[in-house]
């Protein structure tokens, strides 16, 4: 049986009841129940505070790899383009190898211009050529350049039926020596500025006593293929 609370006279004669107090072990028990549910919070903290970090590892760790991907793929396509590019260039190449270009062969003033007949004169009159050997050279096609100026003088390409005559006419090349005409190979553009790159360089390695030849867009230096990182990109 409980025991009644107990009540105490005041001055003026009246009566209060005093506040009831817990039993010690009630106090106790309460102490360990919030000591208990702190360490269970702290517990799911720290438990919340380890996966976000591990969430934070994996974020970075997926975006590392997909950034990997993404820059083995671009470095992927880079390479594939740069061969299809030099696949193609080579196709071009092969198209022109045929292909003289003649500048410096003058428009005619009184006639129309005819290119064909204009190198013809030209091999027999500049090259030495006999002409019973330039009747016997035939052509796929020759033609002049053209520009908006119908009075610019510009270059005739010619396009050689056979390799070995196309040979013949570069091999007299050297009676063109102090004249304003000249004799070149045909090139895509990309190959054009390959090659003035490297001629200075040819040029430079020949006059201090070195083996130098151009072939395309390689330079060959004493039988060894010319390299320079700041140069020679395409290879």
């Amino acid at each position: 049986m409980s025991s009644e609370p107990s009540k105490k006279q005041t001055r003026d004669g009246s009566t209060e009841t005093e506040p009831e107090t817990l039993p010690a072990f009630a106090t106790s028990t309460a102490t360990t129940i919030e000591v208990s549910l702190l360490q269970s919070i702290n517990s799911k903290l720290a438990i919340l505070e380890h996966l976000h970090a591990d969430i934070k590892d994996l974020k970075a760790s997926l975006e590392f790899s997909q950034s990997q991907i993404l820059s083995n793929q671009v470095n992927h396509l880079t390479s594939e383009n740069r061969i299809m590019k030099e696949k193609i260039l080579d196709l071009q190449c092969r198209s022109m190898r045929d292909n003289l270009i003649f500048p410096g062969i003058p428009l005619p003033t009184s006639t129309p211009d005819d290119p064909e007949k204009a190198v013809k004169e030209f091999m027999q009159s500049s090259l030495k050529i006999p002409p019973e050997t330039v009747n016997r050279i035939t052509f796929h096609r020759v033609h002049r350049l053209t520009s908006k100026d119908n009075k610019k003088q510009l270059p005739i390409i010619a396009k050689f039926e056979h390799y070995k005559h196309k040979e013949l006419i570069k091999s007299k090349g050297k009676e063109l020596k102090g004249t304003s005409f000249g004799l070149n190979d045909q090139f895509p553009q990309e190959i054009q500025e390959r090659r003035r790159a490297l001629l200075p360089i040819m040029k430079q390695l020949r006059q201090e006593g070195n083996r130098a030849t151009l072939s395309v867009d390689k330079l060959y230096v004493n039988g060894a293929l010319y390299r320079n990182p700041n140069i020679t990109t395409w290879l």
